[in-house]
């Protein structure tokens, strides 16, 4: 039987070379997985633990203190590895979370209240209760700081789990479990943007915000080419890191601004492919024109999306866990982290604080008559979606990072992060194995 290509035989891809039908089009495929970000973050943990709990440790940590600097006029940016990839990585990675954002707030779920209502409620509980169960472990003392660790739920790991579960999970459980996701990821956000930024410079703040007017403005005007958003994007960036807000804000806001509307509606770019078949002769000045209103057919923000998506889930992600999962293991690290309040408040945090958060403020804002709470969502369903939102792998370690500057209490975080996201995972996973399979069909009754 011959093998199914839908990609063209003029790319590599689409060729029937061996290295195409045996590596390419698998990794291709693979790519296309929902889990696949998360096992490549997963592998990336692994050789971190393995990396930085071998006799090759003091390379790992020379490795992400390697220094990068470069000067312009009187400018001079030096930054070690480590922070290049929590600053600057990872704000690519902000920014496409602030692209999902928009989406869901203009054409998702987010718009529409009545449907956003349950998991905003479910979201709030599920960063309310851990933050109190971890604080109640952290009153005081050098740990107090770390309060928003448990607070997090990683998407890619979320949906990685509630895809090993095939037609298990109905779509209206998954809709809800990324709603949850990216409420909790705007909280996330402002904790971050509020609780974790100091030493603030009114000079940078201002430049940042004549780039973000001088953005608003040329998108006011119809100014769509991208290496102009680009450069300016770039110096945002830079101005809100210089400014002492996280720069990771400035990939959320850039975010948030980016049109989330097709400049071109479906019906007209049919009429313009329509015009160019009915051309006797076409011309590569009208196949341009056409490429062009079929493409504003699709918003700016989904394109850009689904450009830095892979980027950013395959690439970014699984860089940021090899430097921040890097963990030493040993008896007296992990004997301090059993007794460690840290570690306690961020495992009991994620696992029961998250669970008992979500469940119990959406039960009480359905008792009250706020929202209704569907069939395929009540009772073991809704434990199993709240433990797996106990998953709080890329956020969590973010907001370590940012939390402590001990790295004997950062380890014991993310000690923490590492062993209540596992539990959250397993626990999730099993009790949600352990529900009716729903038909495809289920979620429109």
């Amino acid at each position: 039987m011959a093998e199914k290509n839908p990609l063209s035989d003029l790319t590599f891809l689409g060729g029937q070379s061996r290295l195409a039908r045996f590596i390419g089009r698998p990794i291709l495929h693979f790519a296309a997985i929902e889990a696949a970000g998360g096992v490549l973050m997963l592998i990336a943990t692994v050789v971190a633990l393995v990396w930085v709990n071998s006799p090759w440790q003091d390379s790992y940590n020379d490795f992400w203190n390697t220094y990068v600097s470069f000067s312009v006029g009187d400018y001079h940016f030096a930054e070690n590895l480590e922070h290049i990839v929590q600053d600057g990585l990872m704000a690519v990675f902000f920014f496409v979370i602030g692209l999902e954002i928009k989406r869901e707030m203009v054409t998702g779920q987010l718009r529409d209240p009545r449907f956003a209502a349950l998991p905003a409620v479910a979201a709030l509980g599920g960063m309310v209760v851990p933050a109190l169960v971890y604080f109640a472990f952290n009153p005081s003392g050098p740990g107090q700081d770390g309060w928003g660790i448990p607070m997090a739920t990683d998407i890619a790991f979320a949906v990685g789990v509630l895809s090993l579960l095939g037609n298990r999970i109905s779509r209206q459980m998954k809709v809800f479990l990324l709603t949850l996701a990216i409420v909790d990821d705007i909280g996330a956000i402002l904790v971050i943007a509020i609780f974790y930024t100091s030493d603030l410079s009114g000079n940078w703040l201002l430049t940042a915000a004549i780039l973000l007017a001088g953005i608003l403005v040329l998108r006011r005007l119809h100014v769509w080419y991208l290496p102009v958003y680009l450069v300016i994007g770039v110096a945002f960036w830079l101005a809100v890191y210089e400014s002492g807000v996280h720069a990771t804000i400035a990939g959320v806001i850039l975010g948030l601004v980016t049109p989330a509307k097709p400049l071109q509606s479906e019906d007209e770019a049919r009429r313009w492919a329509n015009w160019l078949q009915m051309q006797n002769e076409v011309h590569l000045d009208d196949v341009r024109r056409v490429g062009f209103h079929m493409r504003e057919s699709q918003p700016v923000s989904l394109r850009i999306e689904e450009l830095l998506h892979p980027i950013s889930g395959y690439i970014i992600i699984p860089i940021f866990a090899l430097s921040a999962a890097g963990v030493e293991l040993s008896g007296e690290v992990l004997s301090d982290a059993v007794t460690s309040p840290v570690t306690l408040g961020v495992v009991i945090g994620l696992v029961v604080g998250k669970t008992a958060g979500i469940s119990l403020f959406s039960w009480i804002a359905h008792r009250l008559g706020w929202v209704t709470i569907p069939k395929s969502l009540a009772g073991r369903h809704m434990v199993g979606l709240a433990m797996v939102a106990g998953i709080g792998f890329t956020v969590s370690l973010f907001i370590s990072r940012l939390a402590f500057t001990d790295d004997s209490i950062a380890d014991e975080s993310r000690i923490g992060i590492l062993v209540g996201s596992l539990i959250a995972a397993v626990v999730g996973l099993g009790i949600l194995s352990r529900t009716e399979s729903r038909p495809k069909y289920a979620d429109k009754t």
